[in-house]
């Protein structure tokens, strides 16, 4: 199982990595916004990987406010999203 976890840890930072370069050099403001809606999301992984390897419960409320604030501020940005020019 500690090789699995490691494997998907692994995974979850490059996929990381590659996104951080995608908020970087991303063309407009909507993928930037999709970036770091997907690093969020990445992020509850990680935490629920760790949940998996430390074999505790208690971190389940925090994805799931997490998750809350992820949905509420990707709805909001992009709801009062300026154009792009």
């Amino acid at each position: 199982m500690i090789v699995i976890l490691t494997i998907s840890g692994a995974l979850l930072a490059t996929a990381a990595a590659l996104l951080i370069f995608r908020v970087l050099t991303g063309p407009n403001s909507l993928d930037r916004l999709v970036a770091m809606d997907c690093i969020l999301a990445l992020t509850l992984c990680g935490i629920a990987v760790w949940a998996v390897y430390s074999r505790d419960t208690s971190i389940v409320p925090a994805l799931v406010a997490f998750s809350l604030v992820g949905f509420i501020s990707s709805v909001s940005i992009a709801r009062f999203r300026v154009r792009d020019e």
